[in-house]
């Protein structure tokens, strides 16, 4: 439990992790062009039947989006402790605290979706 008794270790726990959120953005966004840059060298290529190199980009593009979305779930575990630990007063009146977390779990979801989309489609 803290005992600043400020606010400031509130914002400073929402600005983590908001910054978690946007690293879990980048690994997914990097795991998509991965993913789709393999099906672009296989269009570019196609008397070269490299089903190797499809298979590596796909597999690596995968393990970034999903390595994207677990960030996004563990970010938010983090978070929802540190709010535990926070007494009333550390957290402003009438600010909501849940966007937030709201936020991160939906990045999480989209982020599995995109996996699912990317099974379907292969």
């Amino acid at each position: 439990m803290s005992d600043l008794n400020d606010p400031r270790v509130f914002f400073a726990a929402e600005r983590t992790m908001l910054a978690w959120n946007r690293t879990s953005l980048a690994l997914m966004a990097f795991g998509f062009v991965i993913e789709r840059f393999g099906l672009f060298v296989s269009i570019l290529m196609p008397k070269h039947e490299l089903p190797s190199q499809r298979g590596v980009s796909f597999w690596t593009g995968i393990a970034f989006v999903v390595l994207g979305a677990a960030v996004a779930a563990f970010s938010t575990v983090q978070f929802s402790k540190v709010l535990k630990t926070l007494k009333p007063v550390e957290i402003p009146e009438g600010y909501r605290v849940s966007p937030g977390i709201v936020t991160n779990l939906v990045v999480a979801f989209l982020g599995i979706v995109l996996t699912v989309y990317f099974f379907m489609g292969v």
